[in-house]
């Protein structure tokens, strides 16, 4: 939507948040990111905005309210210019930290409808989570349109996750000359009937039978679980569960059961909580582990992760609702795979502490000369100095602390 929108000139801003990745998880960058697109995009907009930021200086520090109003509502509300008609696409409102900020921002978007010169359009996509219901609600009927997907006819859903399949499963046939027919017609049907109109159930199943020198097999671990129909969720959970025994624990002898579930739940319970994306090294120096110990605990989920060739991106979780489930006692049946969220955080507090402990000094750029602005300090020699992990540890040990709600020795 919003590649369509830009290609007709029509996109003024977007922001997508996504929980666990730094300044897209919270609020307290999103007035300011919208306010900075709707200067570049919108001409008329770009000196209000501006004088905005000369009154206010200290405008990025002033309440959500504060920052609509002033970068965003007025400008709007004062631009010199015909009747348009722009939007600006939120995507993922429901990953935002705090329950009250997420009202909030509905409560001031919906201001827009007394816009009269300029006619600004917001395309928001959430999950129905309580306060995303709760902010829409208290709008005005004519003031949104809602468009639910669980309400469109199941037929519809299960005729697209069906040529999903076929599609796709068609493409991992032919790439490793798999006789036909495979898969047939009554199993393309069972795994539509167990997607139970879940797209996510669909592409983590085609991830998790692609990523395999033996799609047959992964096909079969796959179907070998009992289907039901009862809570919506509970085919998907099935699915990360079988998942994960196949991928974590496999043929391996019962007595290496217990460490790799103990590296499970380290490396990819951290990956899951952690307050920002990571590479993989820098996530081995974190939790003072090699880099091939992760990589190994990691190669064998890319059905669940995304771990890029290039080792310079960070490792992300494909969808939240493979967050949801680890951290979900109840819907996590398999234990050993449970993330304790407060023990994980308390863990990472830990060594957020230690990586402090043994790299912060003084100088520690080896600044030979006094009196040098940091603007004058060049970002490679920074980031030799302050690595990732050790901006990340310095940036979240209160964090994860607060999290943790630790009262044992570390306070």
């Amino acid at each position: 939507m919003a590649r369509e929108l830009a290609d007709k000139g029509r996109l003024a801003a977007s922001f997508f948040f996504s929980r666990g990745r730094g300044d897209i998880s919270h609020a307290g960058m999103f007035f300011t990111t919208i306010a900075t697109q709707l200067a570049e995009h919108v001409p008329e907009l770009e000196p209000l905005i501006s004088k905005a930021i000369d009154d206010h200086s200290n405008i990025h520090k002033q309440m959500l309210r504060d920052q609509w109003q002033l970068l965003i509502y007025e400008p709007l509300e004062n631009a010199l210019t015909q009747s348009t008609q722009i939007v600006v696409v939120i995507d993922a409102l429901d990953e935002c930290e705090g329950k009250d900020d997420m009202k909030l921002i509905l409560q001031l978007l919906a201001q827009a409808k007394n816009l009269q010169t300029i006619q600004l359009r917001v395309f928001v996509t959430s999950r129905p989570e309580i306060p995303i219901l709760l902010g829409f609600r208290k709008m005005p009927g004519e003031t949104h349109q809602d468009f639910v997907l669980h309400d469109i006819p199941s037929p519809t859903i299960n005729h697209d996750i069906s040529v999903f399949f076929q599609q796709k499963l068609s493409v991992v046939k032919v790439e490793h000359g798999l006789s036909t027919p495979w898969p047939d017609e009554a199993t393309i049907q069972l795994l539509v009937e167990r997607a139970a109109g879940l797209f996510i159930y669909a592409a983590t199943t085609y991830r998790f039978i692609q990523d395999s020198a033996d799609p047959k097999e992964q096909l079969s671990v796959i179907l070998s679980g009992e289907y039901t129909s009862a809570a919506p969720t509970e085919n998907l959970d099935k699915i990360y569960t079988n998942l994960l025994q196949y991928s974590v624990i496999g043929d391996r002898p019962s007595c290496k059961h217990e460490a790799l579930l103990l590296s499970f739940r380290q490396i990819v319970g951290s990956i899951v909580i952690i307050a920002d994306v990571m590479t993989i090294k820098n996530l081995a120096n974190l939790l003072c582990l090699r880099i091939g110990e992760v990589k190994e605990a990691l190669d064998s989920l890319r059905s669940v992760l995304n771990i890029p060739k290039d080792e310079s991106q960070p490792v992300r979780i494909f969808h939240p609702s493979f967050r949801d489930f680890l951290l979900d006692k109840q819907r996590c049946s398999d234990h050993g795979f449970w993330i304790n969220e407060k023990e994980r955080h308390i863990d990472l507090f830990r060594h957020c502490l230690e990586l402090m402990s043994k790299h912060l000094r003084q100088n520690i750029c080896d600044i030979r000369v006094p009196g040098v602005l940091i603007t004058e300090i060049s970002n490679d020699i920074i980031q030799s100095a302050i690595t990732a992990d050790l901006q990340y540890a310095c940036c979240y040990w209160v964090y994860h602390f607060q999290q943790g709600n630790s009262v044992e020795e570390d306070s």
